[in-house]
């Protein structure tokens, strides 16, 4: 985490103990940061904020007013903020349970969502029991107790639900035509090693971690020989390479996707 982000984190946790004071538990890096594994001009900063009680519709808006890029410009692509109770925190429900979700940013488009049933089905409702799997196993204590004391797993059978519900995500985006390098496909192919290394192995790597743990492991099932340049041009596209094709990467998150799917 460069000096930027962290300053930029100190600021965010002083502003939000300002609106929500006491009812403040714990504020928490996740993700990249948590993971170890920013990328200034590519990362986003993912935070969570743990609330004792909930937050009624002046708390949420406080929120989002003094934390959007306009008041507090983020020194990343953008600030993906999500706020929970913490019964909900550590409940390992596979429900989203948030309190307010923000998404903003000088390159990322403003969202404030105040109530998990208005976040649109299309988007992935998927994403938040995932995140705080990740913040139990990963992430960095901001403010409060540990991550590890504050959030919870889902079960294994949920777990197993909501990962192929990200793949399945995934598969439905549209992708560019033809068989040239596609912008983006390099995380979809990481995205994928990252599933399926939690799914065997039981752990949260970052994106890169993942996908050099599944190539260096050609001999294990599922992804091997076939896929260890495919996830390695996927690593070098995020350092400035050629991404792969769209078709590649689909085929990849088709097996993962099997495998996990079959997994009990």
């Amino acid at each position: 985490m460069d000096d930027d982000v962290r300053g930029y984190l100190a600021e965010l946790v002083d502003r939000a103990r300002a609106v929500l004071g006491e009812n403040l538990v714990g504020a928490y890096a996740a993700g990249s940061v948590g993971l170890g594994a920013y990328q200034p001009g590519r990362s986003d900063v993912d935070v969570a904020l743990v609330v004792a009680r909930p937050l009624d519709g002046a708390a949420k808006r406080a929120l989002v007013e003094r934390l959007r890029h306009e008041a507090l410009p983020c020194p990343a692509r953008g600030l993906e903020l999500v706020a929970y109770r913490r019964d909900v925190a550590g409940s390992g429900t596979p429900e989203p349970g948030f309190e307010v979700e923000l998404n903003t940013g000088a390159t990322m488009p403003f969202r404030a969502t105040y109530d998990p049933a208005d976040r649109p089905a299309a988007d992935g409702r998927f994403w938040y029991a995932l995140d705080r799997s990740i913040l139990r196993q990963s992430g960095l204590s901001l403010l409060g107790p540990t991550a590890a004391d504050v959030f919870a797993d889902p079960t294994p059978e949920d777990l197993r639900r909501l990962l192929v519900a990200a793949l399945t995500w995934w598969l439905a985006l549209p992708t560019p035509p033809g068989d040239g390098p596609a912008p983006g496909a390099e995380d979809a192919v990481l995205g994928a090693c990252r599933s399926l290394v939690r799914c065997r192995d039981g752990v949260w790597l970052a994106k890169v971690d993942a996908g050099r743990r599944l190539a260096a492991g050609q001999a294990r099932p599922g992804p091997g020989r076939d896929d260890a340049d495919l996830i390695e041009r996927s690593i070098a596209a995020r350092r400035g390479g050629l991404p792969p094709s769209g078709p590649e990467a689909r085929a990849f998150q088709r097996r993962v996707l099997d495998e996990i799917a079959g997994a009990h």
